[in-house]
């Protein structure tokens, strides 16, 4: 092997997914993956295939990353969907807050910009989305209220979460995201004790 550069691919990846994450991607130029990753063109394609392969890992490292405490959170509270639902949003709300991550969430900027991804990469952003719903879902079960309420709980906090993600984007203070939060969790202590 000698002669060949060597990388950890991981942190290749780690370093990719900050670009996407903080440019979207229509606006990720191979250049700047290059520029973030400290590999050349040849090495990007040759280890990942091409921009969309890359993304798509960038993608699931997001979701192993991010998306096994959103679903510690729901699952903590299993007799309780409120707290889990609060418990959701004290975790989402604690990584917008991190600063040395970028503001906003990448399944977020991905979805925004879906007109501009590649057929696949959009139906992963979807399936993504879709995931987080059911999880929630899941963890609204066990409550009184009825299937189709349950169904359109889970896309209100599931939209909740998107809006706190652009929020934040945009530079919202912490405590309106936090006052945001709270108020979604009324929302569904509401809503269940009415069903």
């Amino acid at each position: 092997m000698s002669g060949r550069k060597q990388f950890d691919v991981g942190t290749a990846v780690d370093q990719a997914m900050r670009v996407f994450w903080e440019r979207g991607y229509a606006d990720t130029s191979l250049d700047a993956l290059s520029a973030a990753t400290g590999l050349g063109r040849g090495s990007l394609y040759g280890a990942f295939g091409n921009k969309e392969g890359l993304f798509a890992q960038c993608l699931d490292r997001y979701t192993s990353a991010y998306g096994a405490s959103w679903e510690q959170a729901l699952a903590a509270h299993p007799h309780d969907p409120v707290r889990a639902i609060e418990a959701f949003f004290a975790v989402i709300l604690d990584r917008i807050a991190d600063p040395s991550l970028p503001a906003g969430c990448l399944i977020v900027q991905s979805a925004a910009q879906s007109a501009t991804l590649s057929v696949e990469s959009a139906a992963r952003v979807r399936g993504l989305i879709a995931a987080q719903q059911q999880r929630i879902r899941t963890a609204l079960a066990d409550s009184s209220a009825d299937c189709q309420s349950l169904d359109e709980l889970a896309t209100f906090v599931v939209a909740v979460n998107q809006s706190l993600a652009v929020l934040s984007r945009i530079g919202s203070p912490d405590s309106e995201l936090r006052s945001v939060a709270r108020l979604a969790c009324s929302t569904v202590a509401d809503a269940i004790t009415a069903g």
